[in-house]
């Protein structure tokens, strides 16, 4: 009897310390970033090549005409508006033109433009000959108003992010996120794009180098990020059942600790 006591203490204590091992202790693996640059000697990666993001229907544009130091959509004193519905009056820069669905913005005094499909520097020059009717040497400038990166799943702030700047990478929208959480899984970021009438769907690894040859190392406007969650996530949200499974081996490995002395 003693025999079978001693190997029923035997098997619960392992089982405890399983479970023990099993609930505190999460991976490490795939945590670090371009894991496969070699530490001991120079690195030296092809970095993707930019390019200008396209205008598109919906995007808004804040779109600024001056000539001679004035601007050409305000005189002083009087009030334009864009299509979007933002106001400039005196010298401010008329802002939040809408591209609509057919592609055009239409502009104080310029009439209806098309922009779609041009990229901002190619829509400078398409105002600035439309421009050259009106105004002497007129000055234009065309920035995207609503240039928004979405990143969601296992980051410190998931949200919707308004980028300053055309030119965002995968780590620039990871960073404006707080980077991952220690639950993100680093080699398997699904990138989600819009094409047309089809959405583009990639998968891209932090661990690896090529992420920064990929072409898709460079975001586009209304980009998504999504970071899956690891393993070890699930196993954090079942910690509770996990330490009670833990008392319960350990509370039955003590009852047979016990029953053996007598």
């Amino acid at each position: 009897m003693k025999k079978v006591y001693k190997r029923s203490k035997l098997f619960l204590g392992l089982m405890a310390l399983g479970a023990v091992v099993f609930s505190s202790c999460g991976s490490t693996q795939n945590a670090v970033y371009f894991a496969n640059v070699d530490t001991a000697r120079f690195t030296q990666v092809i970095k993707a090549d930019y390019k200008e993001p396209l205008i598109q229907t919906d995007d808004i544009l804040t779109i600024s005409v001056q000539s001679l130091g004035q601007d050409a959509f305000a005189a002083p004193g009087a009030v334009a508006a864009g299509a979007g519905g933002a106001v400039a009056s005196g010298g401010t820069a008329v802002s939040g033109f809408l591209v609509n669905k057919a592609g055009n913005v239409e502009l104080p005094m310029l009439g209806i433009v098309k922009l779609a499909g041009f990229t901002t520097s190619q829509a400078i020059e398409v105002i600035r000959t439309k421009a050259t009717q009106f105004y002497k040497d007129p000055t234009v400038q065309v920035r995207f108003a609503n240039y928004k990166i979405t990143v969601l799943g296992e980051v410190i702030k998931p949200a919707t992010y308004t980028v300053p700047s055309e030119k965002v990478t995968v780590l620039d929208a990871i960073s404006m996120a707080g980077d991952l959480t220690v639950y993100g899984k680093r080699d398997n970021i699904m990138l989600m794009r819009d094409n047309g009438d089809k959405k583009d769907i990639v998968r891209l690894n932090l661990n690896s180098t090529n992420l920064i040859s990929s072409p898709y190392f460079y975001l586009k406007q209304n980009d998504v990020l999504y970071v899956e969650p690891t393993k070890a996530k699930s196993a954090a949200n079942n910690a509770p059942r996990t330490r009670l499974i833990t008392i319960g081996i350990a509370a039955a490995t003590l009852i047979v600790t016990i029953l053996t002395k007598f």
